[in-house]
């Protein structure tokens, strides 16, 4: 499915009933179905167990109506695998249960295929979108998370730094921003961070840069980590730690997804986008453990990982988006397997130091059913990246609490916005959830977008 607006249709459209069964109301339910559902029901042995569906003929043998079993552990997406469980056709659901935005999400969202390299057909059961629903508020949040999808799926044969600065172009072109990029001898000069990671490779690194909306609204920025391919550079990667890292510009890719929602909803900011977008590849040019490389901000920063170039491509980024003091500074990154080892795939961690905002975003994130989680800036740990010739260390010499310094880094080349937050994501789901097939994820960006949306109606 290529345009959630094909599964997800108007109110007015009409289609089998689904019928919800919380749980617990299982003896409810079953009374006040005829005596034929009743044994129908008894045959599969369906008492409106989580997880479970089941299609009821009518008397002409076509499906009359669908029996849904309770949401269990997926919440307000369990549901979405009727999409796919169901033959092709229109569904309803019978009432308006509170969480049926997040189910006409979840379906949306269950129906996305990536085809761009095969073209077998797909059929899906479509939803007619309950009454009372924002159609058009899901249907904005189920194409940010396709875009997000299709470009962290997109192999990085095609999609290099150049791609990915025409996908930011396509975007900011639809809303009318202003689009600049960044690259050669400019990039060299006030990037040379940026510049550093991606000389080795032919695919030209640079900074992309766009901006939409009224100068005088509040300022919203958004930071994404656009590594395109990451061999690990010189400290190279073995096999497996390559397999997946056509999704190091998931951080890109996630803020590409959380710009076109507010682009949308046209909620009244001034929104910038930067995407430092770079290849890490290996040629005689490439930077070196125990290089010193000088930043925008002006902080020195010892090579001790050439495998840690995100936050270096981040660090200039973030410096350029804070010399104009934004009221909100977001940055997005796949940037440590600490992250993974400590909340698993599923559980992008984030760190600021601002309680209010953090306790804003986990609310959303828990009323969008969009997962985070606050880890801690613990001050104490600056200790583990130091540098005896430089400012700072990239990596350090110890492994421990990998995401949490990594976090700690990039707060070194922010000073004067107001609020700022940074996500560790992984951007990828390895193995099929409800709502989310396997592959390329957005994380975080419907939670982040509803904490926007509420600051800046």
């Amino acid at each position: 499915m290529t345009d959630p607006a094909e599964v997800l249709l108007p109110t007015s459209e009409t289609g089998i009933p689904i019928t919800l069964i919380p749980a617990g109301e299982w003896e409810n339910t079953r009374r006040r179905l005829s005596a034929v559902a009743r044994a129908w029901c008894e045959a599969n042995a369906f008492q409106g167990q989580p997880g479970r569906s089941l299609a009821v003929p009518g008397s002409s043998g076509a499906i009359e109506q669908v029996l849904a079993g309770g949401q269990g552990d997926a919440g307000g997406f369990a549901l979405s695998r009727l999409c796919r469980v169901l033959p092709e056709g229109n569904y309803r659901l019978a009432g308006t249960p509170a969480d049926a935005s997040l189910i006409a999400l979840g379906w949306c969202l269950e129906a996305y295929g990536f085809a761009a390299y095969r073209k077998t057909p797909q059929t899906v059961a479509r939803l007619v979108c309950p009454p009372g629903v924002d159609r058009a508020a899901v249907l904005s949040a189920a194409r940010a998370s396709y875009l997000v999808r299709d470009l962290v799926n997109t192999p990085a044969s095609d999609m290099g730094p150049e791609e990915l600065e025409a996908a930011a172009s396509k975007l900011a072109r639809a809303h009318k921003a202003k689009f600049t990029v960044v690259s050669g001898k400019a990039l060299e000069k006030g990037f040379p961070m940026i510049h550093a990671v991606g000389r080795a490779s032919p695919r030209a690194p640079r900074l992309i840069d766009f901006t939409w909306g009224p100068a005088r609204a509040p300022k919203v920025t958004l930071v994404g980590k656009g590594v395109c391919f990451d061999t690990g550079g010189l400290d190279i990667k073995p096999a497996s730690g390559m397999a997946l890292m056509k999704k190091d510009m998931g951080g890109a890719a996630n803020v590409l997804g959380l710009a076109q929602m507010i682009m949308d909803a046209k909620l009244k900011v001034r929104l910038r986008v930067l995407i430092p977008a770079v290849e890490n590849a290996i040629s005689g040019n490439a930077f070196r453990p125990g290089d010193v490389l000088r930043s925008r901000k002006g902080i020195t920063v010892e090579i001790g990982n050439t495998d840690a170039e995100g936050r270096l491509v981040l660090g200039d980024a973030l410096a350029l988006a804070d010399e104009e003091a934004p009221e909100l500074l977001i940055d997005m990154a796949t940037l440590t397997g600490a992250a993974r080892v400590a909340l698993g795939p599923d559980l992008p961690p984030f760190y600021t130091d601002d309680d209010e905002l953090a306790d804003s975003i986990a609310r959303a994130g828990r009323a969008e059913n969009d997962p985070v989680w606050r880890l801690p800036l613990w001050q104490a740990y600056n200790r583990l990246f130091e540098s005896s010739v430089a400012d700072l260390n990239n990596a350090g010499e110890s492994g421990f609490a990998g995401s949490i310094t990594a976090a700690l880094f990039l707060k070194r080349f922010v000073e004067k916005a107001r609020a700022h937050v940074h996500f560790d994501v992984f951007a990828w789901t390895p193995s099929a959830l409800p709502g989310r097939p396997r592959g390329g994820e957005a994380q975080a960006m419907r939670a982040l977008f509803r904490v926007i949306r509420e600051r800046y109606a």
